[in-house]
């Protein structure tokens, strides 16, 4: 997996979102699957007006602690800060200016590429000087290179 260090500043993402751990995302009760189908089903980017459409978010943020609590997932897109749109009965979050270090998965089929990437991050950073900081980590989606069977993902995970 490819690596590097790049400065974020804050962006304001609109979608939808449910709370978990990824000890239940492991398990047959996850809600992860259910909200990228939800996601699927709402013309999100129509209905609030969002910038760069193109552009998916697989937002992990409000921490209880680290990577083995519970955390909130959003799925969605940038929206600014707008306040027009915001009252449309999607979530909004600010997703803090950070430093990030980027992981880019290997090509292939999304629902492998993407677990197997979280395995090596939370490896990485078991041995890491970069230490996580857990004000908002995201999977980033790019529908205009978009290949199912060949998906490439950039994970953004914030570091102080």
């Amino acid at each position: 997996m490819h690596t590097q260090i790049v400065h974020k500043p804050e962006i304001t993402l609109t979608g939808i979102s449910a709370r978990t751990t990824n000890v239940e995302e492991a398990g047959p009760n996850g809600v992860i699957p259910g909200l990228w189908e939800q996601f699927s089903q709402v013309n999100l980017a129509e209905a609030t007006g969002t910038s760069n459409p193109h552009l998916t978010y697989g937002l992990y943020t409000d921490y209880e602690s680290d990577f083995t609590g519970a955390y909130t997932i959003l799925i969605g897109h940038e929206s600014g800060n707008d306040a027009s749109h915001k009252e449309n009965g999607f979530a909004h979050v600010a997703v803090p200016e950070s430093n990030y270090m980027v992981f880019t998965t290997t090509k292939g089929p999304m629902e492998e590429v993407v677990p197997q990437a979280w395995t090596e991050i939370w490896q990485y950073f078991k041995d890491s000087l970069e230490k996580r900081t857990y004000t908002g980590d995201f999977e980033l989606y790019d529908a205009s290179k978009f290949d199912a069977a060949g998906v490439e993902v950039q994970i953004y995970i914030s570091i102080k």
